[in-house]
């Protein structure tokens, strides 16, 4: 059986199949997140897991594992990166080793994989795809789903920190001003009509609005590369050395990064994103649908 292939970030259903049958699997990880806004009554990633879900995947829990807790406002933002050594502890109980490729997946539209998908790249592993559509491709395929526990894995992954460069504060509000920064949330709340989570409304000055959603053809896998590139294209992907991306707190900012990486710009993600920069008084905040 042959290696997956890695050419791509994303994974297909029908691929993944055979790659978990093959001599070389994978490790599989399961990176279900509930947003907490959305209630106290709403399940978890980790009941969903518990649930049903890849048989095989070790469920690893986005706020625990692929971030650190908030640190002071303005530091750092809502989903800092993750202290590099915990990060290792929980990817290597999950069964990551340096040399085993990894598959991560989520319930559907990728954006809590495609925060995995990054953070191990951004720690130093170089086989790691996203399983497009995720869990609820799986199921349409008719695939097994279980709610059996795997078996106690021991990988020997240990993370290299910065492996992918990142954006600050500082160099956020400069390639906004000079570059492209691409803001990922909804456009309601690039354009301040609503802040839901975060401590003022708005979005940094110069930033171009981006929804990550706006990615996802309607049955939740991404669309065509050719309309992807034509989508960052419009929104000025052209011609700039490196596309800044930012979100909330760096989580759905990820999925656009992996698609502008499927529509071949270079891409580079600012982690603290909305949640760090609103929380600094000092910096300013843009409202209304316009660029600046």
């Amino acid at each position: 059986m042959a290696d997956m292939d890695k050419t791509s970030p994303l994974i297909g259903v029908a691929e993944l199949a055979e790659a978990l049958a093959g001599d070389r699997p994978p490790a599989l990880l399961d990176i279900r997140y509930v947003l907490p806004a959305a209630g106290p009554s709403t399940e978890t990633g980790a009941d969903q897991y518990a649930a049903g879900h890849l048989p095989g995947a070790h469920f690893v829990d986005l706020e625990r594992d692929l971030a650190a807790p908030p640190g002071p406002p303005g530091d750092g933002g809502r989903h800092p990166l993750p202290d590099p050594e915990l990060l290792g502890a929980a990817l290597r109980r999950a069964g990551v080793s340096a040399d085993r490729p990894v598959v991560v997946y989520d319930g559907g539209p990728a954006t809590s994989a495609a925060r995995a998908w990054w953070l191990l790249r951004w720690a130093g592993h170089q086989e790691v795809r996203v399983l497009d559509g995720g869990l609820a491709a799986w199921r349409s395929a008719g695939h097994p789903v279980t709610g059996e526990l795997p078996q106690a894995a021991a990988g020997d992954f240990k993370p290299v920190p910065a492996s992918l460069p990142t954006l600050d504060k500082e160099s956020a509000g400069e390639l906004a001003r000079t570059g492209l920064l691409l803001d990922s949330r909804a456009g309601e709340r690039y354009r301040g009509e609503v802040e839901p989570l975060d401590p003022r409304a708005g979005h940094i000055p110069g930033a171009v609005s981006a929804p990550t959603f706006e990615n996802n053809a309607p049955d939740g896998r991404f669309r065509p590369v050719a309309e992807l590139a034509e989508r960052f294209r419009e929104l000025g992907a052209d011609g700039v050395p490196v596309v800044g991306v930012y979100c909330g707190s760096g989580v759905t900012a990820a999925h656009n990064v992996l698609a502008l990486e499927l529509a071949g710009y270079p891409t580079v993600l600012y982690p603290g994103s909305w949640s760090e920069w609103s929380s600094d008084p000092e910096r300013p905040a843009a409202t209304g649908p316009e660029r600046g």
